[in-house]
Parts: structure tokens; C-alpha cells; sequence
């Protein structure tokens, strides 16, 4: 994932979850090397809509668009429907919920 990140900016900030593989040492040791800024999971807050605007405010649509398609049937159909209802999306919905 990072080299598609790196052709858009050189900064960003990476945040993982509490997922048990993203709180893993050697995951936490690589993204403190590769990451310009990382935010490890102890030091963000849990469940705060504030910090991480995408998951609580844009998932939400991209989520009922993405299954509103009918039936997936297999994980390259869903990652293609995530990748075409992102283009899809208007950058004001973005610019909205990352402005709350």
C-alpha cells in the first residue's frame, strides 16, 4: 500500500487499529521505520470519531454502496467495488466529513 500512497504526497500519517496484527511488535517496528508519521494504537484514542474521519462519517456510504451492488462473489469483486465507488465519490463528501 505504500508505494500508491507515496505517488499521491510524501506526507501522510499512518494509523493502525487495535486489530491483534496491527498491535503486533515486528508491525508496529516496521511502520515506525517506512512511515514518516505513525501513530501507534496506544496513543489513539479508541472509537473517536474527531481523529479519524473516513472510518466513521465516509465508510458509512462507501459501505451501503458497495453492498447495494447485489451479491459479491469473491475478494477481488468487493476490493474492485471499494476501488470504483471511491473514484465515484464526491471530494466534497471528503472535504466534509475531514472539515467536521
Amino acid at each position: 500500500m505504500l508505494p500508491e500512497i507515496r505517488q499521491y504526497s510524501e506526507y501522510f500519517i499512518f494509523q493502525q487499529d487495535g486489530a491483534p496484527a496491527h498491535r503486533a511488535r515486528e508491525t508496529v517496528e516496521l511502520m515506525k521505520e517506512v512511515t514518516p508519521d505513525f501513530i501507534q494504537q496506544s496513543l489513539w484514542p479508541p472509537n473517536s470519531p474527531d481523529f479519524n474521519p473516513v472510518d466513521y462519517a465516509i465508510w458509512g456510504i462507501m459501505q451501503e454502496r458497495v453492498y447495494n451492488k447485489g451479491k459479491i462473489a469473491n475478494v477481488e469483486e468487493i476490493g474492485q467495488r471499494i476501488v470504483d465507488e471511491w473514484e465515484r465519490l464526491d471530494q466534497r463528501i471528503i472535504d466534509g466529513a475531514v472539515n467536521e
